[in-house]
């Protein structure tokens, strides 16, 4: 029978080992955020230069960052992530990064 190693919780429930999921390597995004300082030329300029994006995309991430009020800009691990909204700062954009 499977399971019949699970460890029992206590109520009879099976506890399932779980392992990592790649999510947690992966399942990080980059936000930036408007702000009332940066020109929309800047950041189509940041974009490209940081994130190596066409001059089309990075425009398109920097219109949704001026019409929804944020935008995505990079996706990958945690530390890679935290690389970037740091870059971001850098820059003197407004960044966060939080799990997708």
């Amino acid at each position: 029978m499977a399971g019949e190693n699970a460890p029992v919780q206590p109520g009879g429930a099976t506890a399932v080992s779980e392992r990592p999921a790649e999510s947690a390597l992966t399942g990080w995004v980059t936000i930036v955020w408007d702000d009332p300082v940066n020109m929309m030329d800047y950041v189509t300029h940041v974009f490209s230069t940081y994130f190596g994006y066409p001059e089309a995309k990075a425009a398109d991430l920097m219109l949704q960052v001026h019409n929804n009020g944020k935008a995505v800009v990079s996706t990958g691990g945690r530390e890679q992530m935290e690389a970037d909204v740091d870059a971001m700062h850098g820059y003197g954009l407004w960044a966060t990064l939080e799990q997708a």
